[in-house]
Protein backbone atom coordinates (compact mmCIF):
# COMPACT_ATOMS: atom_id res chain seq x y z
CA UNK A 1 0.00 0.00 0.00
CA UNK A 2 0.81 3.40 -0.89
CA UNK A 3 2.66 5.32 2.40
CA UNK A 4 1.10 8.90 2.95
CA UNK A 5 2.70 11.60 4.96
CA UNK A 6 0.37 14.80 5.70
CA UNK A 7 2.85 17.69 5.29
CA UNK A 8 0.72 20.19 5.77
CA UNK A 9 -2.92 21.22 7.48
CA UNK A 10 -4.74 24.57 8.18
CA UNK A 11 -7.82 26.27 8.16
CA UNK A 12 -8.93 29.36 6.41
CA UNK A 13 -12.67 31.01 7.70
CA UNK A 14 -13.74 34.46 6.65
CA UNK A 15 -17.37 35.82 7.19
CA UNK A 16 -18.97 38.59 5.40
CA UNK A 17 -18.86 39.71 1.76
CA UNK A 18 -17.32 37.60 -1.19
CA UNK A 19 -18.40 36.02 -4.95
CA UNK A 20 -18.49 32.52 -4.58
CA UNK A 21 -18.07 32.02 -8.36
CA UNK A 22 -14.78 33.98 -8.18
CA UNK A 23 -13.33 32.21 -5.29
CA UNK A 24 -14.39 28.60 -6.41
CA UNK A 25 -12.70 29.68 -10.11
CA UNK A 26 -10.32 30.90 -8.45
CA UNK A 27 -8.79 28.11 -6.07
CA UNK A 28 -10.01 25.81 -9.26
CA UNK A 29 -7.89 27.58 -11.44
CA UNK A 30 -4.79 27.85 -9.38
CA UNK A 31 -4.33 24.43 -9.06
CA UNK A 32 -4.95 23.52 -12.37
CA UNK A 33 -2.19 26.25 -13.49
CA UNK A 34 0.32 24.73 -10.86
CA UNK A 35 -0.39 21.03 -12.91
CA UNK A 36 -2.60 19.51 -10.53
CA UNK A 37 -5.26 17.09 -11.79
CA UNK A 38 -8.20 18.10 -9.68
CA UNK A 39 -10.85 15.93 -9.02
CA UNK A 40 -14.39 17.41 -7.05
CA UNK A 41 -15.37 14.73 -4.77
CA UNK A 42 -17.95 16.13 -2.91
CA UNK A 43 -20.41 18.62 -3.24
CA UNK A 44 -23.47 18.94 -1.38
CA UNK A 45 -26.11 21.55 -1.63
CA UNK A 46 -28.37 22.61 1.25
CA UNK A 47 -31.30 25.25 1.44
CA UNK A 48 -32.57 26.84 5.01
CA UNK A 49 -34.04 30.37 6.21
CA UNK A 50 -30.18 30.85 7.00
CA UNK A 51 -29.40 30.83 3.41
CA UNK A 52 -27.39 28.45 1.54
CA UNK A 53 -25.24 25.34 2.78
CA UNK A 54 -22.65 24.05 1.06
CA UNK A 55 -20.09 21.47 1.32
CA UNK A 56 -17.45 20.52 -1.30
CA UNK A 57 -14.54 18.28 -1.28
CA UNK A 58 -11.47 18.75 -4.15
CA UNK A 59 -8.63 16.03 -4.35
CA UNK A 60 -5.99 17.37 -6.64
CA UNK A 61 -2.88 14.86 -7.28
CA UNK A 62 0.45 15.92 -9.21
CA UNK A 63 3.21 13.26 -10.45
CA UNK A 64 6.36 14.59 -9.31
CA UNK A 65 8.23 11.22 -9.92
CA UNK A 66 7.46 7.88 -10.86
CA UNK A 67 7.93 7.59 -6.81
CA UNK A 68 6.06 10.79 -5.44
CA UNK A 69 2.76 12.02 -6.02
CA UNK A 70 1.98 15.19 -4.03
CA UNK A 71 -1.95 15.28 -3.25
CA UNK A 72 -3.96 18.45 -2.16
CA UNK A 73 -6.94 17.93 -0.26
CA UNK A 74 -9.19 21.10 -0.31
CA UNK A 75 -12.76 20.41 2.01
CA UNK A 76 -15.32 23.87 2.26
CA UNK A 77 -17.98 24.51 4.05
CA UNK A 78 -19.90 27.46 3.66
CA UNK A 79 -22.76 28.89 5.71
CA UNK A 80 -25.51 31.04 5.19
CA UNK A 81 -24.84 31.91 1.88
CA UNK A 82 -26.83 34.61 0.51
CA UNK A 83 -27.18 36.80 -2.75
CA UNK A 84 -26.23 40.21 -1.56
CA UNK A 85 -25.39 43.64 -3.62
CA UNK A 86 -22.35 46.05 -2.72
CA UNK A 87 -21.26 49.27 -4.20
CA UNK A 88 -17.80 49.26 -5.80
CA UNK A 89 -17.06 52.70 -7.86
CA UNK A 90 -20.39 54.18 -7.40
CA UNK A 91 -22.15 50.96 -9.35
CA UNK A 92 -23.65 48.20 -7.78
CA UNK A 93 -22.39 44.64 -7.72
CA UNK A 94 -23.84 41.25 -7.41
CA UNK A 95 -22.23 38.90 -4.60
CA UNK A 96 -22.43 36.96 -1.63
CA UNK A 97 -22.72 36.85 1.87
CA UNK A 98 -22.20 34.66 4.38
CA UNK A 99 -19.44 32.27 6.06
CA UNK A 100 -16.69 30.60 4.30
CA UNK A 101 -14.79 27.89 5.79
CA UNK A 102 -11.80 26.41 3.90
CA UNK A 103 -9.24 23.15 5.18
CA UNK A 104 -6.28 22.80 3.27
CA UNK A 105 -4.32 19.23 3.37
CA UNK A 106 -1.49 18.27 1.43
CA UNK A 107 0.04 14.68 1.68
CA UNK A 108 2.76 12.88 -0.11
CA UNK A 109 2.29 10.04 -1.35
CA UNK A 110 4.71 7.53 -1.60
CA UNK A 111 5.53 4.17 -3.77
CA UNK A 112 1.98 5.22 -5.45
CA UNK A 113 1.92 2.76 -7.87
CA UNK A 114 2.96 0.47 -5.36
CA UNK A 115 5.82 -1.35 -6.98
CA UNK A 116 7.18 -2.14 -3.81
CA UNK A 117 4.44 -4.28 -2.78
CA UNK A 118 4.22 -7.49 -4.37
CA UNK A 119 6.59 -9.07 -2.25
CA UNK A 120 7.88 -9.24 1.57
CA UNK A 121 11.50 -8.80 0.54
CA UNK A 122 10.77 -5.67 -1.38
CA UNK A 123 8.82 -4.03 1.11
CA UNK A 124 11.34 -4.13 3.13
CA UNK A 125 14.18 -3.00 0.78
CA UNK A 126 11.72 -0.19 0.38
CA UNK A 127 12.16 1.20 4.25
CA UNK A 128 16.04 0.56 4.11
CA UNK A 129 16.09 2.65 0.62
CA UNK A 130 13.61 5.22 2.11
CA UNK A 131 15.14 5.52 5.34
CA UNK A 132 19.26 5.46 4.11
CA UNK A 133 19.33 5.96 0.24
CA UNK A 134 16.50 9.17 -0.59
CA UNK A 135 16.06 10.14 3.04
CA UNK A 136 17.14 13.92 2.42
CA UNK A 137 14.78 14.11 -0.88
CA UNK A 138 11.99 12.61 1.08
CA UNK A 139 12.56 15.54 3.11
CA UNK A 140 13.00 18.30 -0.04
CA UNK A 141 9.72 16.86 -1.17
CA UNK A 142 7.74 17.72 2.15
CA UNK A 143 9.34 21.03 2.32
CA UNK A 144 8.15 21.62 -1.53
CA UNK A 145 4.79 20.40 -0.86
CA UNK A 146 4.47 22.13 2.39
CA UNK A 147 5.52 25.86 0.58
CA UNK A 148 3.22 25.01 -2.37
CA UNK A 149 0.30 24.40 0.27
CA UNK A 150 0.91 27.74 1.98
CA UNK A 151 1.04 29.62 -0.83
CA UNK A 152 -2.29 28.61 -2.00
CA UNK A 153 -3.46 29.21 1.42
CA UNK A 154 -1.74 32.91 1.06
CA UNK A 155 -3.54 33.41 -2.33
CA UNK A 156 -6.83 32.83 -1.66
CA UNK A 157 -6.35 34.85 1.74
CA UNK A 158 -5.23 37.89 -1.17
CA UNK A 159 -7.98 37.10 -2.86
CA UNK A 160 -10.74 37.04 -0.40
CA UNK A 161 -9.40 40.40 0.93
CA UNK A 162 -9.49 42.16 -2.85
CA UNK A 163 -12.78 40.31 -3.79
CA UNK A 164 -14.42 40.90 -0.72
CA UNK A 165 -14.25 44.32 -0.36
Amino acid sequence: MAEKKEVYKQKLKQKGYWNYVDLYNFCFDWLKDEGYNVKEKEYVEKLSSFGKEIMLKWVASKKVTDYFKNEIEVNWHILGMKDAEVEQDGKKVSTNKGEVGIVIKATLVRDYEERWEDKPIWKFLRGIYEKYVIRTTVDEYEDSLEDKAKEYLKDMKAFLQIGGR
